[in-house]
């Protein structure tokens, strides 16, 4: 195979699919919940909630990296408990799964409460008087009429996380072949002479993966609507 990247090229790749990846993952268990929550709960503190979990959209990366810092730091409020039983997020490459999740996060869940606020409440209603548990109404109702708008999410916090720079070089530094993501790569290319090749190469990268993304998010989201319309 033709040597078209650089081992640190290929690296920040693969690490960035990997963070990406992971980032979605584990949060998005979490962000359908807060998404429902959101859409069809009325509760003390909503508002709160609702700019908490916006907050990353609004403060600059690098104030929210810092935060990350000083909660999940070895000496931070939580990093220090879990220092304590092995588990270190600074500087490591699952910091930065961290910090790509927290940003990525008010992106999915916008998109998936958009999807739940689309669904009928009736529809769930006439579940619940069916004897169906809460529980049992999501997934067997709600669930199937709000996968595409979960892909959609998905789909949109993955790009985010492969294009998320200031909170991870902030919590986790640039540290190539452990935490060194493509933006963090670009950017360290661009410090160096000669470095625009590489940095060039690393950003058709990124928009081939986005643009691929966006397209299979596309043709299955469009997919499962057919399904769930039975046409």
């Amino acid at each position: 195979m033709p040597n078209w990247f650089s081992p640190d090229e290929w690296r920040a790749v693969a690490l960035s699919l990997r963070v990406s990846l992971w980032a979605v993952a584990l949060s998005l268990p979490l962000g359908i919940y807060v998404a429902h929550v959101l859409a069809r709960r009325e509760f003390w503190g909503k508002q709160v909630l609702n700019g908490l979990v916006h907050l990353p959209l609004i403060l600059p990366p690098v104030v929210t990296g810092y935060l990350l810092l000083l909660t999940f730091g070895r000496k931070g409020f939580v990093g220090q408990y879990l220092d304590m039983v092995g588990i270190v997020l600074a500087f490591k490459w699952t910091g930065a799964v961290l910090a790509a999740a927290v940003m990525a996060f008010p992106l999915m869940v916008r998109a998936i409460r958009l999807s739940i606020e689309a669904v009928d409440p009736r529809l769930e209603a006439a579940a619940r008087t069916l004897g169906a548990s809460p529980f049992w109404v999501f997934v067997t109702v709600s669930l199937p009429l709000i996968l595409p708008g979960i892909i959609a999410g998905a789909v949109l916090a993955f790009a985010k996380a492969m294009g998320e720079f200031g909170a991870t070089i902030t919590f986790v530094a640039n540290i190539p072949g452990q935490t060194q993501t493509l933006p963090s790569a670009i950017y360290a290319f661009l410090q160096v002479p000669g470095g625009d090749p590489q940095a060039f190469r690393l950003v058709l990268v990124s928009i081939f993966v986005a643009m691929a993304a966006l397209v299979l998010s596309e043709w299955v989201s469009r997919a499962v609507a057919r399904r769930v319309s039975g046409s």
